[in-house]
């Protein structure tokens, strides 16, 4: 914002002092005995190096006050016009306006996610969260990062409260912090559970001493890309069909069925009811895999009189058509 901000600043001193050249070359006049519009034609004339007739003859205190103006409203007026071209020419201007218009989309987001970090992590998150049609703002303090991101992004330093607000906090249902060092990590977590109590908080830990103190800083969930890589490797060694099945259910997109999770709330239709009673596979089409209950345990591969709780999870799958009617039998 830095760069986009400081030509800004440099053309309204221009303006501002290009003004009071012109203010005072037009008062200077006056008391010279020129009419006010005569005085302002004077001044521009002057101050523009246009050389137009004077509309009145100068006298020696005239002329030494147009030396003078002469000399103070070239420099000032050379000072603004090439702060102007700046604009143009170095594309500041056109930054403003996208700036401009990304606030606004950004303004008009819901539910949305904030990754922070632009780096290969938080990447890999856009990805999988533009597949699930989730709307996106990115945060990094590098220009450089943020000129081909495809999605809205807020340039700064995301322990910068202004920043978070920038990107929609109070809107947003979820940020992941996805920034280079643990310590950036366990900042924001911080920053962003104080402004906002109820948003959930996923976080990058390098390490595995900074798991708990991101957990207790306020993280919903903390993940180690190293141990899920290290653990993603073995499973391919022990397990490689079962990973690719998985794989291609929740990314790839190739396959029509999808493992998708839905909350029961206490108004729901399926409060209450056991599995059987719902009938889901019968309605809808989509199969229960587990019922995570409210304490967090998990129940696999429930039997048909398992009852259904206000707050339990359902891990279902499906394909999207049977897991809408699901989302859709369940309100």
């Amino acid at each position: 914002m830095d760069t986009v901000r400081d030509p800004f600043r440099r053309v309204w001193i221009g303006l501002g002092a290009l003004l009071f050249v012109l203010v005072l070359g037009t008062s200077g006049y006056l008391l010279l005995g020129f009419g006010l519009l005569d005085s302002v034609y004077q001044a521009v004339s002057t101050v523009t190096t246009v050389g137009f007739n004077s509309p009145h003859r100068l006298d020696a205190g005239g002329k030494a006050f147009t030396i003078v103006l002469i000399l103070v409203g070239v420099g000032t007026a050379l000072y603004t016009f090439s702060s102007v071209f700046e604009l143009f020419i170095d594309g500041h201007m056109r930054d403003l306006v996208r700036r401009r218009k990304m606030e606004r989309s950004i303004d008009q987001m819901e539910r949305h996610v904030i990754v922070c970090g632009w780096g290969r992590v938080g990447r890999e998150v856009a990805r999988f969260l533009t597949n699930a049609g989730r709307n996106i703002v990115v945060i990094d303090r590098d220009p450089d990062r943020l000129v081909d991101v495809p999605f809205a992004s807020v340039c700064g330093d995301v322990t910068d409260d202004d920043v978070l607000i920038g990107a929609g906090i109070d809107r947003a249902t979820t940020l992941v912090a996805a920034l280079d060092t643990d310590a950036d990590n366990l900042y924001v977590t911080v920053a962003s559970k104080s402004m906002r109590p109820d948003l959930q908080v996923i976080a990058r830990a390098r390490s595995a001493s900074s798991e708990p103190k991101l957990v207790r800083a306020g993280a919903d969930r903390v993940v180690n890309p190293q141990q899920l890589g290290g653990d993603r490797m073995a499973s391919f060694v022990v397990q490689p069909h079962v990973v690719d099945f998985v794989d291609v259910v929740m990314h790839d997109g190739t396959l029509k069925f999808r493992l998708e999770e839905l909350h029961v709330s206490a108004e729901s239709t399926l409060a209450g009811n056991t599995l059987r009673s719902a009938h889901l596979r019968d309605r809808t089409g989509a199969l229960v895999l587990a019922i995570r209950r409210p304490d967090g345990s998990f129940l696999t591969n429930p039997s048909p009189e398992e009852t259904i709780g206000a707050g339990d999870v359902l891990i279902s799958v499906g394909t999207a058509e049977q897991l809408a009617a699901l989302v859709a039998f369940a309100r």
